[in-house]
C-alpha cells in the first residue's frame, strides 16, 4: 500500500512538472538578441499602416523608450539618427502612400554586423503603441 502511495505520488509530480514545462517560447532568446551577428537587409525594414508623420513620431517614441541616444532629428526628410550599442543607426521614415509608410534603421557605416535586438526592440515598440490614436492635448 505505501509503495503505490509514493508510486502515485512520484508519477502526479513527475506528469505536473513536465506539463509545465512543454510549452516552447516563439521569441527569439536574449542571447540571439544581444549578440552581434550579420543581420539580414529585410529584418531592418517594416511597412506600418500609419501616416509618415505618425511613424515619424513614433520611431522618435521609440528611441526614446529604449534609451538609444538621439543625435539628430530631420523632421523635414523624416530621419533620425541615433546610438545604441556603441554604433550610429539611422532611422529613415518613406511615405509609400497617404495611409502607409516605410520604416528603415540601417547602420551608419553600412556594415551589417550587429545585434538584431535594437533593430527588433526598435519596431516592438511601434507595433505595441502604433495603433493607438493620437490625441490633441488642449491648450493651456
Amino acid at each position: 500500500m505505501e509503495r503505490t502511495v509514493k508510486f502515485l505520488f512520484i508519477a502526479f509530480v513527475l506528469i505536473l512538472f513536465n506539463s509545465s514545462i512543454c510549452f516552447a517560447d516563439t521569441e527569439l532568446p536574449l542571447s540571439t538578441l544581444v549578440t552581434p551577428q550579420n543581420v539580414d537587409f529585410n529584418i531592418c525594414t517594416r511597412s506600418y499602416i500609419l501616416t509618415p508623420e505618425k511613424l515619424f513620431y513614433m520611431a522618435i517614441a521609440s528611441a526614446n523608450a529604449n534609451n538609444f541616444t538621439v543625435e539628430e532629428i530631420q523632421s523635414k526628410t523624416g530621419y533620425i539618427l541615433f546610438s545604441a550599442v556603441g554604433r550610429q543607426y539611422l532611422a529613415s521614415v518613406v511615405k509609400i502612400n497617404s495611409k502607409t509608410s516605410e520604416l528603415k534603421i540601417t547602420p551608419t557605416n553600412n556594415n551589417y554586423f550587429f545585434p538584431p535586438g535594437v533593430v527588433l526592440n526598435f519596431f516592438r515598440y511601434i507595433d505595441l503603441y502604433g495603433s493607438t490614436p493620437l490625441v490633441s492635448l488642449p491648450k493651456a
